[in-house]
């Protein structure tokens, strides 16, 4: 069972699409619920990862960058999914005004972006993607941190 991989993405199309196929794997392998952080640098394509992994299940309307309203959430009917965006945390106890150590349970999909500006402050990643620019291209690092994370690499 593969516990990390790395796929180079061409533009972002290929990493909506990336999203995309990632969705179905996390409605089969997190039906109790599952935390994923997305890292990198601004520009590296965590939201337009996140556009294309709401899409893919289920969700048609507008998906923008949470980065001023920190949590945009989403009724679908996989996943309750709140998409957070951590980039703006002057201090990591901040995150706790947000509740999110709360919201884990079935049918909760966490999608985290910046979770580094809140360590020990936002659940335990399931699943970890790391976002790099690579010339014209994105690379997209996955890493599983749990059973689950584990399950959904395997059939990715």
């Amino acid at each position: 069972m593969p516990e990390s991989l790395t796929r180079l993405l061409a533009d972002a199309s290929a990493t909506e699409a990336c999203g995309g196929k990632l969705a179905a794997r996390l409605a089969r392998a997190a039906s109790t619920g599952a935390c994923v952080w997305l890292q990198g640098e601004l520009g590296a394509g965590k939201t337009t990862l996140v556009r294309g992994l709401l899409r893919g299940l289920g969700h048609t309307g507008r998906v923008p960058s949470p980065t001023y309203t920190l949590v945009e959430p989403y009724e679908l009917s996989a996943f309750h999914v709140y998409h957070i965006d951590l980039y703006r945390l002057q201090e990591p106890s901040e995150a706790d005004q947000l509740g999110l150590i709360e919201l884990p349970g079935d049918r909760v999909l966490l999608l985290i972006e910046w979770p580094e500006q809140a360590k020990g402050h936002v659940p335990p990643a399931d699943l970890v993607i790391n976002l790099a620019l690579a010339g014209a291209r994105r690379e997209a690092r996955l890493t599983a941190q749990t059973a689950t994370g584990t399950a959904v690499l395997t059939e990715f």
